[in-house]
């Protein structure tokens, strides 16, 4: 009996997705690239971290043919070869550190580039980097109010020198200059400078202490040493505001360098938002009116945004949020969201991932100033802090301010409470219920307080 033929085993074969992919490994001190086998008789290079290096490094790979580079971003060793990447045109796509390190048997940098570049696998899920146009105010802080930084040092000097340390606030300028000039009696010489008495009637109209009481604290045993350093105090203040003033024009300038896309006739920057704030005006030009132009929606109207959170958010995301499928994806990226780690069908951990981003900490922080709150928020946060704890309370609540942030500046619709009211209704009809049944449980009937009132 004659055998079958046996069939011949077809060989399975990967697509290549990215034929003209190249995978670049950064480190503090030299980069390491592979670019197709075909492409070069050395297909991976090593490279230095200097300027002239990464141009080279993009020479090299123009040469080559390569349009698409995969790299980790890790720390900021990426940033200076990504700005030049994108200006020559290559698509460049930063990836998470966390995702190419999860496979075995790749120690070296040699491998890890070679891992990033293999186009048949496909690339691991790239992080969100605003177009170069929308990158422009991330190098640049958010106005600060009051007096941010070493300023603020400055400006209490005067009173770290008193001659008491629970002495009254006084007129800064009066202070220094009578303190620096060498004033220390109130029988002091008018060449000399004022004395006390008179730079006491020069007080902050805000200050409560008396003149009197003003004039004693001029008064000390201060030591050449103190009256050297309040004499720099001054104009170091004075250096820093400079610098500030500075920077706040820069920012109005980057700012107006943006389209308005919306008509301030047609639609009106709503009123600010009635809360209480500490701060004094937060920088020198109207910050909130120039982001209501970019982003459509006045973010400050959410409870806990000030005028400084926005700013950030808009400098590290820009004003398109479209690569996010849902406001899901966009809290998971932020690792606001459980990280669900299941084996076996049993729950190893749901913690949160260890994400370090100017974003997520502003959302943080905008959560735990709603802790006194009467918002619906405010309300959210509290329940949250009951039940879990603090920690998981600021977490839980950034998730929320994340998605809606994230449904604002997708649907560019203005924040309206009531969409969070009915959760609101709902929470209140769950606990009214759950009382009525322990007051039935304890032998007692719940009455509202209206008519117990009337009865």
């Amino acid at each position: 009996m004659a055998r079958r033929p046996r069939h011949a085993t077809r060989p399975v074969t990967m697509p290549i997705l990215h034929p003209n992919a190249a995978g670049i490994d950064i480190g503090a001190t030299e980069i390491y690239v592979c670019v197709p086998l075909e492409r070069d008789p050395q297909p991976i290079r090593r490279f230095g971290t200097f300027t002239e290096d990464r141009l080279g490094l993009a020479n090299w790979l123009a040469q080559c043919g390569v349009t698409s580079v995969t790299m980790e971003s890790t720390g900021g060793s990426w940033i200076p070869l990504y700005q030049i990447l994108e200006a020559r045109q290559f698509e460049v796509h930063s990836v998470n550190a966390r995702h190419v390190k999860n496979v075995p048997g790749r120690k070296t940098d040699v491998q890890d580039c070679q891992w990033l570049q293999v186009p048949a696998l496909g690339r691991p899920p790239a992080g969100l980097l605003p177009p170069a146009r929308d990158r422009v105010c991330r190098p640049l802080p958010a106005p600060a109010p009051g007096h941010p930084g070493p300023a603020g040092g400055h400006a209490h000097a005067t009173h770290a020198e008193g001659p008491h340390p629970d002495e009254p606030p006084v007129a800064p300028r009066a202070e220094r200059h009578h303190r620096g000039h060498g004033v220390r009696d109130p029988g002091c010489h008018p060449r000399r400078g004022a004395g006390p008495q008179v730079l006491a009637q020069h007080r902050d109209r805000r200050i409560k202490a008396s003149p009197e009481t003003i004039a004693k604290a001029l008064v000390g045993a201060y030591r050449p040493q103190h009256l050297f350093t309040l004499r720099q105090s001054p104009e170091a203040y004075r250096h820093y505001q400079r610098l500030l003033a500075e920077c706040d024009r820069e920012v109005q300038m980057l700012l107006g360098s943006f389209a308005s896309t919306v008509d301030p006739a047609q639609h009106p920057l709503p009123p600010a938002a009635a809360r209480r704030t500490l701060h004094r005006k937060v920088s020198r030009f109207d910050l909130r009116a120039e982001l209501y132009r970019v982003l459509v929606t006045d973010l400050t109207q959410v409870p806990g945004f000030q005028t400084p959170t926005v700013y950030t958010l808009f400098a590290e995301l820009g004003a398109d949020l479209s690569p996010f499928p849902s406001g899901d994806h966009f809290a998971s990226w932020l690792g606001l969201c459980p990280d669900n780690r299941i084996s076996g069908g049993k729950v190893l951990s749901v913690k949160t991932r260890h994400v370090k981003h100017r974003v997520a900490q502003a959302l943080r922080l905008a959560a735990q100033s709603l802790s006194r709150s009467r918002s619906v928020l405010g309300g959210f946060f509290r329940r949250m802090r009951a039940k879990l704890g603090a920690p998981a309370a600021i977490t839980a609540t950034a998730h929320k301010l994340a998605r809606i942030v994230y449904h604002l500046l997708t649907t560019r619709q203005p924040y309206e409470e009531s969409h969070l009211a009915g959760a609101e209704a709902d929470h209140r009809r769950r606990t009214e219920s759950r009382l009525r049944a322990q007051a039935r449980a304890l032998g007692f009937e719940g009455v509202p307080a209206i008519e117990r009132s009337v009865s």
